[in-house]
């Protein structure tokens, strides 16, 4: 019997699927060669799930019968999933170009922080900013993520620290995700930085008594639904037993724990994030080996940020570690006005060349591995019956080009399709 769809792309080159058997997450030997189709066409049916994918003659005549809202010839072209960034800072105001300078004359990421830039910078013109003037701005920098190949990205709030901006934050970020564009998984991160005037164990206190109270109540109203919890894990920012409290509180209202740890300093943030069940943690340039063997044994997903050790200069996260003792490792771009890089196959191409990182665990990490990362790997980041049809098109015979031609994603990408419509064109 003949039926619609809403898209039919035929006759590709390559189809990453990149899984074939419903897998969450890749590891080991799994990631040494991911799955790919030859010759082959997908349909995505008008719920935006993907229906079919196979030899193109195989879905030529299963179809032959069925109308499509579009059809795109992608003789000679490679088909991916959707790219997804598994951590961005996307919501602020004013700009910290001077701190780039800055860095590059000598001073360290605590040292500008210490002077009163850095997160403080960006918290104080975060909170003058106006909702509209930060929606603006957001949608701006969401649109280049997306013509970057990012169909699904991780939105953290982060630079209120105080009730009122952080809602702020979380209501743009809401409203970009009700424009439904582009996947977004919501994080609470009011534990970014100390406020001026309070400890860590205030802060924690704030947040505990007022800030997860408050998004209970708004994600029960469905104004503004929460996805994770995050808290920056770090000596002179939130100490273990601050950072256990908000975490412990975020789980307890069902919020998934995904944070930032042992980036500047080795404080066994791994350890307690596998502790807690944690979903993921971040950064990690300084992790331990006992808190890598203990977020293998959690699968908890290591999101490692290439651009900011590049940036910073900071000691690359030990991906090659990380693999070989199973842990799931994800990517995200981190971008944030310290490490300005919306693009994830910009990442991929930094975690090959400097994390070492083969082109199979990049391109894992940056899809299906991420979307575990968010909790979102049974719907996300991979090809498959029954997914949602975010996917890329790139004009090249070899997937690979994607990570290979370094800031070449511009020339590359001809469209980005999230279920099933075409959202960007080249």
């Amino acid at each position: 019997m003949a039926g619609g769809h809403r898209l039919l792309l035929e006759n590709a080159r390559q189809v990453v699927l990149v899984c074939t058997r419903g897998e969450r997450f890749l590891v080991g030997d799994a990631l040494r060669s991911l799955a790919v189709l030859e010759g082959a066409s997908l349909v995505v049916g008008t719920d935006g799930f993907i229906k079919a994918i196979g030899p193109a003659d195989a879905i030529q005549r299963q179809f032959s019968e069925d109308t499509f809202e579009e059809r795109i010839d992608c003789s000679g072209k490679c088909i991916l999933p959707g790219l997804v960034d598994a951590h961005t800072h996307p919501v602020w105001a004013g700009e910290r170009v001077h701190e780039f300078a800055m860095k590059l004359a000598g001073a360290t990421y605590m040292d500008i922080h210490q002077a009163g830039g850095g997160i403080n910078f960006t918290v104080e013109r975060t909170r003058e900013a106006s909702e509209e003037e930060l929606f603006g701005s957001f949608r701006q920098r969401l649109q280049c993520m997306m013509r970057a190949g990012t169909t699904l990205v991780e939105c953290k709030s982060g630079y209120g620290l105080n009730l009122e901006t952080e809602l702020k934050m979380l209501r743009v970020i809401e409203r970009a995700r009700r424009e439904g564009r582009i996947g977004i998984s919501a994080t609470y991160c009011g534990a970014h930085s100390v406020p001026k005037g309070k400890t860590a164990k205030e802060a924690a206190d704030d947040i505990i008594k007022n800030h997860l109270p408050k998004l209970k109540a708004l994600g029960r109203d469905g104004e503004i639904r929460v996805d994770n919890i995050d808290v920056f894990c770090e000596k002179g920012v939130f100490d273990l037993d601050s950072t256990r409290r908000i975490l412990q509180s975020g789980k307890e209202m069902g919020l998934q724990i995904n944070f930032h740890g042992d980036e500047l300093h080795p404080v066994k943030a791994a350890e307690l994030g596998a502790e807690l069940g944690a979903q993921a943690i971040s950064h990690l340039e300084e992790v331990s080996d006992a808190g890598i063997t203990a977020m293998a044994t959690a699968r908890c997903a290591a999101v490692l940020l290439p651009t900011t050790a590049y940036m910073l200069r900071l000691k690359q996260p030990r991906a090659r570690k990380m693999l070989h003792e199973g842990v799931i490792v994800a990517l995200g771009s981190d971008f944030n006005p310290n490490a300005y890089c919306f693009s994830m196959p910009m990442v991929m191409h930094l975690a090959c060349v400097n994390m070492r990182m083969s082109m199979s665990e990049a391109l894992a990490a940056a899809t299906i591995n991420a979307a575990y990362a968010l909790g979102k790997s049974h719907t996300h980041g991979s090809l498959e019956v029954g997914k949602q049809g975010d996917l890329i098109v790139i004009n090249s015979s070899r997937w690979e080009h994607l990570i290979y031609q370094f800031g070449g994603h511009h020339e590359l990408i001809e469209y980005v399709i999230t279920k099933g419509k075409i959202i960007y064109k080249k």
